[in-house]
């Protein structure tokens, strides 16, 4: 027997004790959680199904805060959220274990983009394509939150978003089913770790469930309408994979889906997640969800609204206290069965146990850790490495970019050039001015000789031009201009829909003011989601879309800027050239009057005064290098179902600096008894090359890469003829090929 076939055969018998050891925990946990089942009252189960936020409890005294102790005490509260640090979850806990049954409580708290360190918000970093990063910055955040006592992060959000007038987008990865599943697999797997347990991982949520990012007109909290094709293929996928990852919870959304709100929805609570995908873990309502059930006029008040969302499949009551008034109640009047409680308290319980609160409920609450922890010095450098990765340069006419560090003279334009709050973006738990890099900051430590000239211009708010002539003063004495516009931090996240995304205020005037001067003109974009900006994208000599990119946002941009980082960012999300086009995005169908050539919309599907395609496509992102794409080759012109499709071909740096490139497969159903989409992602790989460097790059496409959905017939797959393209974006196709399933 040779070395590979022993190391083969100790992998599988590895692999084997761990399921083993897992199916012999999972048994072991679900007899404790039995046992202590049968101690509970009916009060005592209800209990574990509240969660409340703790702004008040760890603050000043009210009247709230003194219910809420008891409560606690009393071991009627399941879950604290906005209860952070070592010292404040460890003096609630102790709280809860003075309950009959000592019960610990678990505490939740919302780290979107990191804890302590801040990271780029989700879509600068799923502007990265890289899961290694994406993964290593959710793993930070974990054991960051873990030190100060936390269990549990709402995140990651894995909601396919079309409309960037939806403020929510910033948190996801985009617009595509495909990279928006690889991205909630990494950010699981980075929070939580390959088994829950651990004190420096916390358990993870996927959300919001399902289809927020959907939300019609772009607006927060609206009702959302779609097919179930649109549904299964477009907006469950991440969801499923984050489940396939192990994610411990979900949370549902605020939107309804065809009419019924998903909080009380049991065909996704009831029939897909905890039916059709066996899930496990247990599902937790958005803020006040519940309730808010009443105003969309599905229940009739705060009771019926109760007896909808345990029924359809709603665990955990955020900050409704419906469960805490109304499930009692309902129970002893019949209206709902007591195995709705059983199954949901089983499923919080369980989580307890796995995270190891039963054995010490003190376990994540250690004073010595969390000071280490949050003074790492490594996370500074994780920091840095993700934003870097999640710039992408939109344009760069003539290699204006990289700029020579032997410049005398740079003038610095723009309200952002300063800018740390914003550079922290929203959903931030420590907005720490000091530990943020500002631009300019980044760019005086980069180039330490050259005289930096700064002039403000404009606030983005600003209705006045009065700053405009200083800016247009440094601009003219300066050898080159970099602007740094954008938005505000508290203009994207939650609550934060724009009807219009242009750039607010001023900005395009002073950028008109500042191309005026003649001068090499590098704009800097900073938003939380894409922005609208056809006259800059137009006339500036470079466009860098830097996002907020956290902490060590000001160093990053400055690396790319002055080439001492060779930009790999790709736009997981397609730029609009005016709100007109919104949705809009790489996967649409062809219709039956599709327009073939640019000067040919008689009567063709169509704007009459703009194009049809966005100003920036999904997957586009330049580099300071050339990348060849050449010799495609198939492994075979047909397969089977049961077959594989083996695709390779050479990817070579022309260029003269290294770099990196993502590589982009994208099929092409051409016939099928559902229109299909004109690209769909399947696969995407992300290459650094050296100079002249080369190398093969191969992809596998089997049956689960050519299914679809039907309406009438579930997950199918069909015979026919399918295209193959493979390139640097869904507009860049550089191969192409087909084959056929048979």
């Amino acid at each position: 027997m040779n070395k590979f076939s022993n190391f083969t055969l100790l992998l599988l018998f590895s692999t084997s004790l761990n399921v083993l050891y897992a199916q012999k925990q999972r048994k072991t946990i679900e007899q404790r959680v039995d046992s202590l089942m049968k101690l509970m009252t009916l009060t005592e189960k209800i209990g574990q199904l509240n969660q409340y936020s703790g702004r008040e409890v760890t603050g000043p005294a009210s009247d709230r805060k003194n219910y809420l102790l008891n409560d606690i005490k009393n071991g009627l509260v399941g879950s604290m959220l906005n209860v952070k640090g070592v010292k404040d979850t460890r003096e609630i806990q102790a709280i809860a274990l003075q309950s009959r049954l000592k019960i610990p409580l678990l505490f939740s708290l919302d780290v979107i983009h990191g804890y302590k360190t801040v990271f780029p918000i989700p879509l600068a970093e799923s502007a990265s394509w890289n899961l290694d990063i994406i993964r290593q910055a959710a793993e930070v955040a974990a054991e960051e939150t873990a030190a100060s006592g936390v269990h549990w992060t709402f995140a990651p959000m894995v909601d396919i978003a079309r409309d960037p007038r939806w403020g929510r987008v910033m948190e996801g990865a985009g617009e595509d089913t495909y990279l928006g599943s690889q991205i909630a697999k990494a950010r699981v797997l980075g929070f939580q770790g390959q088994q829950l347990g651990s004190v420096d991982r916390i358990m993870a949520c996927a959300k919001h469930f399902v289809g927020y990012g959907a939300s019609m007109a772009g607006r927060d909290y609206n009702p959302v309408d779609m097919s179930k094709q649109q549904l299964h293929e477009i907006y469950l996928p991440p969801f499923k994979a984050a489940a396939d990852a192990g994610v411990a919870t979900f949370m549902n959304s605020f939107n309804t889906l065809n009419g019924v709100p998903a909080t009380g929805n049991a065909y996704l609570q009831r029939n897909i997640l905890k039916g059709d995908w066996k899930y496990k873990g247990f599902v937790v309502s958005d803020w006040g969800s519940i309730k808010e059930m009443t105003p969309w006029g599905f229940a009739k008040n705060l009771n019926e609204a109760a007896e909808k969302a345990i029924i359809a499949g709603s665990d955990m009551d955020m900050e409704s206290e419906a469960y805490k008034k109304e499930l009692e109640k309902l129970v002893k009047g019949g209206k709902v069965d007591v195995k709705y409680i059983d199954e949901a308290v089983r499923r919080i319980l369980y989580k307890k146990f796995e995270l190891g609160l039963f054995d010490d409920p003190y376990r994540f609450s250690d004073e010595k850790r969390e000071q280490k922890v949050m003074n790492d010095p490594k996370y500074k450098k994780a920091a840095l490495l993700a934003a870097q990765q999640a710039i992408v340069l939109l344009k760069n006419s003539k290699n204006v970019l990289p700029l020579s560090k032997s410049l005398k003279n740079i003038a610095l334009i723009g309200p952002l050039v300063n800018a740390k709050r914003d550079q922290a973006g929203s959903w931030v738990l420590y907005a720490d001015t000091a530990n943020i890099v500002s631009v300019y900051e980044g760019v005086q430590q980069k180039i330490k000789k050259a005289n930096l000239k700064y002039a403000f211009g404009t606030s983005i708010t600003d209705t006045l031009t009065n700053g405009f002539g200083d800016a247009v003063a440094a601009a003219k004495q300066a050898d080159a201009v970099v602007m740094v516009l954008g938005e505000t931090w508290d203009m994207s996240g939650e609550a934060k829909s724009r009807s219009d995304i242009s750039l607010p205020g001023k900005q395009e005037e002073l950028f008109k003011a500042i191309k005026a001067t003649g001068k090499p003109l590098i704009v800097v974009l900073m938003a939380g989601r894409p922005l609208v900006f056809s006259e800059i994208a137009a006339q500036a000599d470079a466009v860098v879309y830097a996002w907020f990119l956290g902490d060590q946002g000001g160093n990053a941009i400055a690396d790319v800027l002055f080439g001492d980082y060779n930009p790999s960012g790709k736009l997981p999300i397609s730029f609009p050239r005016n709100v007109g086009q919104i949705p809009i995005f790489y996967n649409y169908y062809n219709t039956g009057r599709p327009v073939t050539k640019p000067a040919d919309i008689r009567y063709k599907s169509a704007y009459i005064d703009v194009v049809n395609e966005p100003q920036y496509a999904f997957g586009h992102g330049l580099s300071y290098t050339t990348f060849k794409y050449d010799d495609l080759k198939l492994s075979k012109n047909q397969i089977t179902k049961s077959g594989k499709l083996k695709l390779s071909f050479k990817l070579t740096n022309v260029g003269n600096v290294v770099g990196e490139e993502v590589v982009q497969l994208y099929i092409q159903d051409v016939f099928a008894s559902v229109v299909r989409p004109l690209k769909e992602l399947k696969d995407f790989a992300k290459v650094k090359l050296k100079p002249g460097e080369s190398k093969e790059i191969t992809f596998e496409l089997g049956t689960d890469q050519l299914t679809f959905y039907h309406e009438d017939k579930g997950w199918i797959t069909e015979p026919g003829e399918f295209k193959v393209m493979i390139g640097a974006a869904s507009n860049d196709i550089k191969l192409k090929a087909s084959f056929e399933l048979r």
